[in-house]
């Protein structure tokens, strides 16, 4: 998973620009930040404050290194379930 340049606090500044009047050509301009970017922050993360922002990413980063966990284990006891039925 690609690592934001952005801080969940600079996100939340973005945002809170985009939802005060500020156009979203200004803030792609001024942020290097792509509009579809800028939308999906607003979809995923709009009216959200800073902290719990953080705390949302860090629950994504859990989630998705949990999933790589069950992955791994999953196709470890495929392959040891492959190597029983060999033996037998």
């Amino acid at each position: 998973m690609k690592k934001s340049t952005f801080s969940p606090a600079q996100i939340a500044g973005i945002l809170k620009e985009f939802e005060g009047g500020k156009t979203a050509e200004d803030i792609t301009r001024q942020y290097g930040v792509s509009k579809a970017a800028l939308y999906k922050w607003r979809q995923r993360y709009g009216g959200m404050e800073a902290s719990e922002l953080k705390r949302v990413k860090e629950l994504e980063e859990e989630n998705a290194r949990l999933k790589r966990m069950y992955a791994n284990l999953a196709m470890e006891l495929d392959v040891a379930k492959y190597i029983i039925e060999k033996k037998l």
